[in-house]
């Protein structure tokens, strides 16, 4: 399979990274949400993103408006499905809501267009069984924030054929990724083992081991992760947190079952980064 068009479904913190990136690579690149707010918002977001970069030496400065302007923004799913080669859902972790989505993009894209969710936990084979050709869906799992992390997980199912797979990697390694292949198990590879780390932090933190910054110490000096798991959380958002711990609760046991600490803090609206507070105050 051959793809120069990408659409990605969903302009929010994921969505707008992937665009970004997909733009930035070369891909002619739509990005599709319901509200022109949404989308304005999430172009500039992009922008600042990129003239960040500027500052910091990352990107060259005519990158800027070469990347601008292989992005377009849509509000119609039907319009920004029409010509992609690829189409990259990045949608809240809802089972419901992606089967619906893919549904839709069944009849919109193109008959050999690939479609890729970017869920985290969630079972691709179980949104991929709304199609009538289940193995055109697979998981591209991206990592936030997108521009920086050089991760993409390509999470397989029975019915996908190899060149799908293949187009997938193909397609992450011009991101500038690495490529990992996983079997479509609850929370795969990453999910699986860094939800976890996450969720026994918390329970560190309740039983008072130590402080949030002490036990996030521990992981960065003493095994040379990049950052805690706490604030990993909360830049990862504690909502989503919650949810994929739910899921993975449900499917794997009580290993995965949410702290209440996650729990509280979720009620209370303190979500991490994106709300301004969550185990630490942003």
């Amino acid at each position: 399979m051959s793809v120069e068009r990408i659409a990605v479904i969903g302009a929010g913190t994921m969505g707008h990274g992937i665009a970004q990136v997909a733009a930035r690579a070369g891909f002619q690149t739509v990005l599709c949400d319901v509200g022109d707010e949404l989308v304005a918002a999430a172009l500039a977001r992009i922008r600042a993103g990129l003239e960040k970069g500027v500052e910091r030496g990352k990107v060259e400065p005519g990158e800027v408006e070469t990347t601008l302007a292989r992005l377009a923004t849509s509000t119609s799913l039907t319009a920004a499905a029409a010509e992609a080669d690829l189409i990259i859902e990045a949608i809240p972790e809802d089972m419901a809501v992606k089967r619906d989505l893919f549904a839709r993009l069944e009849t919109a894209a193109p008959p050999a267009a690939l479609l890729a969710t970017n869920t985290s936990s969630l079972s691709v084979a179980t949104i991929a069984a709304v199609l009538a050709d289940p193995g055109r869906l697979l998981g591209m799992h991206f990592f936030n924030p997108v521009h920086a992390m050089k991760l993409v997980e390509i999470v397989t199912h029975e019915a996908n054929p190899a060149a799908a797979v293949e187009t997938a990697v193909a397609v992450a390694e011009r991101l500038g990724k690495t490529a990992i292949v996983v079997k479509d198990v609850p929370g795969f590879a990453t999910s699986r083992l860094g939800v976890l780390l996450g969720l026994e932090a918390m329970r560190m933190l309740e039983q008072g081991v130590a402080s949030a910054r002490d036990i996030d110490t521990a992981m960065v000096l003493g095994y040379r992760h990049p950052m805690g798991p706490l604030e990993l959380t909360d830049l990862v958002g504690l909502d989503v947190r919650l949810a994929i711990a739910e899921y993975l609760h449900e499917e794997l046991g009580e290993a995965f079952r949410p702290p209440e600490v996650l729990r509280r803090l979720v009620d209370e609206g303190k979500l991490g980064k994106k709300s301004g507070e969550g185990f630490y105050k942003w």
